[in-house]
């Protein structure tokens, strides 16, 4: 709805004020309900117009004032209690009147608001789920400040509730990139219980910072508790592409208990890959990993120790604090795992196979579930 300057607001808006003005002057009356509802709807079709509340309440006082010394019930005055008298009954229709300007204002104000997100709304799912015809699509992008010609990625941030977009930290983190990165196309939205932000590929730091304002934690309401993000690609078909991978990333951290709370899409590309074969992958486990079922205490702490090494970067001592275990008993657990399986954790191609079929065992759910 767009907004004018004071000075182009009409006085047909006035329509019929000047007349109830004096009315109420020369016989105190307050405003009737008809009269009441006629204001109403001056004030909705006032924002309808693109007029603001600011201005068509300074339109009334204006008249008002202008009007004040020669309406009937002023000008007649006998002494100043009749004046008085007289004085109160306008300005209480004045605000009456402007009450009522308001109330329409407002109810259509509310209307353009509900119109626009059900619009915007309908937009997304279209954007998300590539059910329009793309040329139209890319028409309609424009108007929320996407221009679909270029490549775009889309990070998802998951919380530990679901989120909307009234939710306040969707209103803190777009607030936020807004004035950081100012309109960059850029979108940022709410789908399924998740925040989500679309981005055009030339601004990464967009969807970085996206990243770490979504899981910060404000006045003590917890941040995003992941976010994944998936390729750019290019078109309205590359949103699509990039939310879905988005999407696959989060469920991938969870079925491997991935801790890093950013995911990449473009970091495990390998692993759809491998767990599209699930007997390749079964295989794999049981070749590598089976032996470890021999050990003290089951197969689950020497995997608890490959995870905790991964995630270190294979520095012992951080890995051993992971653990909650002295550094001793971790370097006990490794020669374990290189006794029992033949595999080395300190050889860097023997450990990315320790580490693949260590992932794929979660993703399997073994030892728990039989291969």
């Amino acid at each position: 709805m767009s907004r004018r300057t004071p000075a182009a607001i009409p006085d047909a808006f006035l329509d019929g004020y000047a007349a109830l003005l004096g009315e109420v002057s020369a016989t105190g009356r307050a405003l009737g309900r008809p009269e009441r509802e006629a204001l109403r709807d001056l004030g909705e079709r006032a924002a309808e117009a693109g007029y603001g509340l600011r201005e068509l309440v300074g339109l009334y006082l204006g008249e008002t004032r202008r009007l004040w010394g020669t309406l009937p019930g002023v000008a007649r005055a006998a002494g100043v209690a009749e004046r008085a008298r007289t004085g109160d009954a306008l300005l209480g229709a004045v605000e009456a009147a402007v009450s009522a300007l308001g109330e329409g204002h407002e109810r259509a104000t509310r209307l353009a608001v509900r119109e626009e997100e059900a619009v915007r709304r309908e937009f997304i799912d279209d954007l998300l789920y590539g059910r329009s015809d793309l040329g139209r699509l890319a028409e309609r992008a424009e108007r929320f400040g996407l221009r679909l010609a270029r490549a775009h990625a889309v990070a998802v941030a998951e919380g530990t509730g679901p989120y909307d977009d009234v939710h306040p930290v969707a209103g803190r983190v777009e607030r936020e990139l807004i004035g950081r990165f100012g309109d960059r196309d850029a979108l940022i939205t709410t789908k399924g219980g998740r925040l989500i932000c679309i981005a055009a590929s030339a601004e990464p730091a967009l969807l970085e910072a996206f990243a770490a304002t979504a899981r910060s934690e404000v006045a003590g309401r917890e941040g995003a508790r992941r976010v994944a993000i998936g390729r750019p690609h290019s078109g309205a078909g590359g949103v699509v592409r990039s939310y879905e991978e988005a999407l696959g990333t989060l469920e991938l951290g969870e079925q491997l208990e991935l801790g890093a709370p950013v995911l990449r899409a473009a970091d495990l590309l390998v692993f759809p890959v491998l767990l599209r074969d699930r007997a390749a992958m079964a295989d794999l486990v049981r070749s590598v990993l089976g032996p470890l079922t021999e050990a003290r205490g089951g197969a689950e702490p020497l995997l608890e120790t490959l995870s905790a090494c991964a995630a270190a970067g294979y520095v012992n001592a951080e890995a051993a604090r992971r653990l909650s275990v002295s550094v001793r008993t971790l370097s006990y657990r490794l020669e374990r795992i290189k006794f029992l399986t033949g595999y080395d954790p300190a050889d860097g191609l023997q450990r990315f196979t320790l580490e693949t079929a260590a992932l794929g065992a979660r993703a399997l759910g073994w030892p728990g579930t039989p291969l």
